[in-house]
């Protein structure tokens, strides 16, 4: 079958852009379909595709290789970051394209898609099928098209190159994707976990109560460089403590042995708790609801804006009517611009 269609068509402004990237790496074959316009630039190495997605998984298993989606979206500052940053560096750029067929998907396309149990929808039904709430997000899939790993949001270049040796490892059968980036990604950041004044106290039962406050978890782990960014930049601003106030709020390290009562009620210890909610980068921020149910999580480098909205999304219970989390931002960016405010995406 002629292979793939590029996800993210580009327009020739968009790969004018590309030049000093697509100068490195061998051209893109050409597009098999017309495509729906790019969000986000991609080098031109990613696939051009038919979105044939049980027959790529077995050409590309064919190669030796496995899959790697990319979910984007237009205006997403964290999928230029991937883009500009991670797949600008050669030796990430080697490893991806020597293990991996890349495919780029638009979260808000158009174009159709055969999924892997053969049924026919578009790029933004397949997205939502597959839960992508963040942009950008990496589903690696192995020969069998099941995900062996999922990165939600940006990963900086250090970590994404542990990620990749996990996929390319086969270590999923081993070991959690969050133990293994933990082992193999230290980070030149601070050494102790930083602490809040508003954190839950031990001992914690974390059950809700009707009328409580809505709960968010924190995961952390030390000598991280994002956690720290995520306290400086983020939770110690001062457009954050309304919402703060509207949230309980416990934070664990991701190794934590000890042992608490789950918002479902279960005694566990942190760690294997962390384990069954499948936390796979630090830090992760997970969102409870009044009635112990996990809501929304946020997973990834996230920077002011977007971490505002994540705790705005939940204080306002938004998700059971806005169950896109980008529709949301985009709307709270709009309604801020509309009143004279400065909205920008990565400060």
């Amino acid at each position: 079958m002629a292979r793939n269609i590029d996800w993210h068509a580009a327009p020739a402004v968009w790969l004018a852009g590309l030049a000093l990237v697509t100068a490195l790496f061998a051209p893109a074959r050409l597009s098999a379909q017309v495509a729906s316009p790019h969000a986000i630039d991609v080098p031109s190495w990613f696939l051009e595709s038919f979105l044939d997605f049980p027959d790529e998984v077995a050409t590309a298993a064919k190669a030796g290789k496995r899959l790697m989606l990319y979910f984007g979206q237009d205006g997403c500052p964290y999928c230029r970051e991937l883009m500009q940053t991670n797949f600008s560096q050669k030796p990430i750029v080697e490893q991806t394209r020597r293990h991996f067929e890349a495919i780029a998907l638009n979260i808000w396309g158009d174009r159709e898609v055969i999924g892997f149990d053969g049924q026919r929808l578009s790029e933004k039904q397949f997205a939502k099928l597959l839960k992508v709430q963040f942009t950008p997000t990496l589903l690696f899939l192995d020969e069998k098209g099941r995900v062996t790993a999922r990165l939600n949001g940006y990963w900086p270049p250090h970590r994404f190159g542990a990620a990749l040796d996990y996929v390319i490892g086969r270590h999923e059968g081993t070991a959690t994707l969050g133990d293994y980036v933990a082992r193999h990604a230290a980070d030149a950041a601070n050494p102790q976990l930083a602490d809040e004044p508003f954190y839950l106290k031990a001992p914690h039962d974390l059950q809700r109560r009707p009328g409580g406050k809505p709960l968010a978890v924190l995961f952390e782990t030390r000598h991280c460089k994002a956690c720290d960014e995520l306290h400086a930049e983020g939770l110690r601003r001062a457009e954050m403590k309304p919402l703060i106030a509207r949230f309980d709020i416990v934070r664990f390290a991701l190794d934590d042995g000890a042992t608490i009562v789950t918002p479902a009620g279960q005694r566990l210890p942190v760690q294997q708790w962390a384990r069954e909610l499948g936390i796979g980068y630090t830090p992760s921020m997970v969102f409870f609801d009044a009635s112990r149910r996990e809501v929304f999580r946020v997973e990834g480098y996230v920077r002011p804006f977007h971490l505002a909205g994540a705790f705005d999304y939940v204080a306002q219970g938004a998700y059971r009517t806005q169950p896109e989390f980008q529709r949301f931002l985009q709307d709270r960016a709009e309604r801020a611009r509309a009143r004279g405010q400065p909205v920008d995406l990565w400060r």
